[in-house]
């Protein structure tokens, strides 16, 4: 919960379109296990208009919430649009795309890719050698029964 409530705040006073503020809250909460309070980062993230953001990133955040949300159809068109752009990671668009569509078998290899490229990083978030948005597609892919089995040196064992 800190940490959603922090990139909450640090969104005044940024400069419009800093959308990884409300990615941010988004995964804190999912990665939280927080189901409610991640309803309601991803309502605040709507409000924000990342629906109609010109940039990827905040394509990526509206996404983010309408899969939050369970607004698959909503969410569809924005991660096929992710999927093939490119300044945006394939994969991760991938990901995106085959949860709303409920495509179990091309979510296991899109999400097995995303956690392919984590490994073969040097650096990671706050130096934390994590597969964070590995972790959060498997959240989101969860609320469809579709999440992978995945095992790496940058997951939580399995449980």
């Amino acid at each position: 919960g800190r940490a959603a409530e922090r990139y909450r705040e640090s969104l005044e006073g940024a400069p419009a379109g800093s959308w990884g503020r409300p990615i941010g809250a988004l995964k804190a909460r999912l990665l939280a296990g927080d189901a409610a309070g991640a309803r309601g980062e991803a309502e605040w993230t709507l409000g924000l208009g990342a629906e109609e953001a010109e940039s990827p990133i905040g394509r990526y955040a509206a996404c983010l919430a309408l899969l939050v949300l369970g607004r698959w159809t909503e969410a569809r068109p924005l991660a096929d649009g992710l999927r093939t752009h490119d300044g945006f990671p394939a994969p991760v668009g991938d990901a995106l795309a085959t949860i709303a569509a409920e495509d179990p078998l091309g979510y296991v290899e899109a999400v097995e890719s995303v956690l392919e490229s984590f490994e073969q990083r040097e650096e990671y978030l706050e130096d934390i050698p994590v597969a964070d948005t590995v972790l959060v597609l498997q959240a989101l892919a969860g609320r469809r029964s579709m999440a992978a089995e995945l095992e790496s040196r940058l997951l939580p064992p399995a449980r």
